[in-house]
């Protein structure tokens, strides 16, 4: 059943209302009618069984059958801090990511950065990956849409990181020393609910006095296996490690 995310004022106990680009997904796309079944998710979480009872241009409304109790969550939230890469990287990242179960996707530009983005690209940039967020969460089954922050700088990025109950930096350094205990670590101490940040470096890598500054404010650097992973490859293994430990493995 095909799934749409809507404010939490467009979904009531008894109906809902869909608006925006999602109306001519219904009708255009989809060819739904009314009496066709679908199902909405409100910003809460909630997830709601619907009825179309009406189509116009501008919206879609209905009745609300009944609420699921489906939860597709991790059980634990994690952040994803990703230096800014090349090309359309970022928008697989956070594909993929949203897919993976990824909570919050925060860019930041890097010392090694190749790419630059300035205010005006960096807003047209985040809401090009806010739509490629909602659609993967609607594929993916998801109950949330995954929040996507605006660029940030370095030190921004490590002011938005204190409130997070782990930290994490990928560092391709602790992989060629041989270092492969420190992720598995930090994911036993971890428990349900809690706020994992994990910080992925640009194709150059970070820099030395970047990752000092990371550990100084309590990030803990790990190497993710015992071979070197693109930027783009970094976060999604990451996720995928979390999934296994808090959704396989209990």
């Amino acid at each position: 059943m095909q799934r749409y995310f809507v404010a939490n004022n467009q979904l009531t106990d008894n109906d809902f209302s869909i608006i925006g680009e999602d109306v001519k997904h219904i009708s255009k796309v989809m060819r739904m009618s009314e009496g066709d079944e679908l199902i909405c998710i409100n910003e809460d979480g909630l997830v709601a069984h619907c009825k179309i009872t009406c189509i116009s241009p501008d919206e879609v409304k209905g009745d609300v059958v009944e609420y699921l109790t489906q939860n597709t969550e991790l059980p634990v939230k994690v952040t994803v801090a990703q230096a800014l890469p090349k090309g359309d990287k970022l928008e697989l990242i956070v594909q993929k990511g949203t897919e993976l179960g990824a909570f919050a996707f925060l860019p930041f530009q890097a010392s090694r950065s190749i790419v630059k983005w300035d205010e005006k690209k960096s807003e047209k940039k985040r809401e090009r990956l806010e739509k490629i967020a909602k659609e993967a969460a609607e594929q993916s089954y998801r109950n949330i849409v995954p929040k996507v922050y605006s660029k940030l700088s370095f030190q921004q990025l490590l002011k938005e990181a204190e409130n997070h109950d782990i930290k994490i930096v990928a560092f391709e350094e602790n992989a060629k020393a041989g270092e492969f205990n420190n992720l598995a670590t930090s994911l036993l101490k971890a428990e349900v609910a809690s706020s994992i940040f994990v910080l992925i470096g640009p194709e150059g890598g970070l820099t030395h006095e970047e990752v000092l500054e990371l550990e100084q404010a309590g990030f803990i650097p790990c190497s993710f296996g015992p071979r070197i992973l693109r930027t783009e490859t970094a976060a999604l293994y990451f996720l995928s490690a979390v999934s296994y430990h808090f959704e396989m493995l209990r």
